[in-house]
């Protein structure tokens, strides 16, 4: 039992970084304009940026939402992939102790998120990983997660940026956590995959920093709403 549980366990955590490394913003830019999302992009989208934000902005906003809807599926599908094959309960909520099934589980999210970033379909070069961490929050704990969303949505209504105030909310997730009693487990995770995201944020951040020369330009930049391209008059 235990034997088949590893294997099935480690085959969980392979399958959700293989569905987190499927490339959507490649996939749907190349369907929508035979272009290479990797050749798109400037200013703070990132040239080359295969993510979300790149596709929304250099793109289109219908390209941008099908990417978003598909990169937050790969979070979900990859956690509940986990949970079918160790055979473990669907309700995170009530777990006391991490056990072998829930370490499984919580691996193979973790894994998506790191397969979004360094994708193996693209040379380790992906996105920004926030959406599939979305998904994959959304039902390891979804509670604490629509109130971080709820933060996030005032933060747009303020900085109107959808990605900063996102990234901004999803921040607070341990807290609420805490606030709710959360197991010790429950705080560390969500803070696990705030580090991957800042681990592969960093280098962007530096880059902003430099290329903005002083504070107040930098902040202009990332609180700068994002604006979908608009279209030609014929």
């Amino acid at each position: 039992m235990i034997v088949n549980t590893t294997i099935s366990g480690i085959l969980a955590i392979i399958l959700g970084y293989l569905i987190g490394s499927i490339p959507s913003a490649y996939i749907v830019t190349r369907i929508f304009t035979g272009k290479d999302i990797r050749t798109i992009g400037t200013g703070h989208t990132g040239v080359g940026n295969v993510g979300t934000r790149n596709v929304f902005v250099n793109v289109g906003k219908v390209p941008g939402i099908i990417v978003a809807v598909m990169d937050i599926a790969k979070g979900v599908g990859a956690v509940f992939l986990a949970i079918w094959l160790v055979g473990a309960p669907t309700s995170f909520s009530s777990v006391q102790n991490v056990t072998a099934f829930y370490l499984y589980v919580l691996g193979a999210g973790l894994a998506a998120i790191i397969g979004h970033i360094w994708p193996i379909y693209l040379n380790f070069k992906g996105g920004a990983g926030l959406a599939t961490s979305l998904g994959v929050l959304a039902i390891v704990m979804p509670r604490n997660l629509l109130f971080a969303l709820i933060i996030a949505i005032v933060l747009i209504v303020v900085t109107r940026n959808v990605i900063l105030s996102v990234n901004l909310g999803l921040i607070t997730v341990p807290l609420w956590v805490w606030m709710f009693g959360g197991r010790w487990w429950a705080v560390i995770y969500p803070l696990i995959i705030l580090v991957i995201l800042f681990i592969h944020f960093l280098p962007n951040i530096v880059a902003e920093i430099r290329k903005a020369g002083s504070f107040d330009k930098l902040l202009a930049g990332l609180t700068r709403r994002d604006q979908p391209p608009k279209s030609k008059k014929q």
